[in-house]
């Protein structure tokens, strides 16, 4: 699976643009190649993990969901608001 960050998605439209890690090409991403339960949406720079397929007119993103916190970045996150200096 790659990641990436959600360029825009339109609600009442259902699609939008996702940009993948290292890439310059916009994926399309539609409302039903989103894997969550109830009403599938995504937010404009929300880190997501997905799979490429092509489409008829370009690349899609497909198997969409919300990427998942690792530990690392929890805790250092956590420290941050918390005001403690973190390491990089």
């Amino acid at each position: 699976m790659l990641s990436g960050k959600v360029k825009w998605f339109n609600n009442a439209k259902g699609y939008g643009f996702i940009l993948a890690d290292g890439r310059d090409e916009d994926l399309f991403a539609h409302y039903s190649a989103i894997q969550m339960d109830g009403y599938k949406t995504l937010k404009a720079g929300q880190a997501v993990s997905f799979d490429i397929i092509q489409g008829p007119k370009g690349l899609h993103a497909v198997n969409i969901s919300a990427a998942q916190v690792t530990a690392e970045v929890a805790t250092t996150a956590a420290s941050r608001v918390r005001g403690e200096p973190v390491e990089v």
